[in-house]
């Protein structure tokens, strides 16, 4: 029997953000000021910010992804979101990371960027 398969099993593939943190809602904000240039919704209501992780110290590590591998901004795209968390009083430090895992899907965004497109 494969023990290490079944520890998996029921792992989130998103790692929780820190939404008890107090720096954690002005990270949102800044995140909601970064736009995917072929779509008219931030980056945050269309569901590619997936954690927001806020040491003590004032790290924040954001894990996000790009509506396709292909994405024409792929390698930018972390650098904006760096350059709009980074002057927030507070951050001590951004790091960005791009996951693949799990693929993003239309089914990650907000009612708010399923309306602005017309999904809804």
């Amino acid at each position: 029997m494969d023990q290490s398969k079944d520890m998996l099993e029921g792992t989130p593939l998103i790692a929780p953000s820190s939404t008890d943190h107090p720096l954690y809602d002005a990270v949102v904000e800044a995140c909601r000021t970064v736009y995917d240039p072929e779509i008219p919704v931030n980056i945050y209501e269309l569901g590619l910010i997936y954690t927001i992780d806020i040491a003590d110290d004032g790290a924040v590590r954001v894990i996000m992804s790009l509506t396709a591998p292909g994405c024409p901004v792929a390698g930018e795209m972390p650098g904006w979101v760096a350059d709009a968390v980074e002057p927030l009083p507070g951050v001590k430090t951004v790091d960005v990371e791009l996951t693949w895992e799990p693929p993003w899907g239309m089914e990650m965004m907000s009612d708010e960027a399923r309306l602005e497109l017309g999904f809804m």
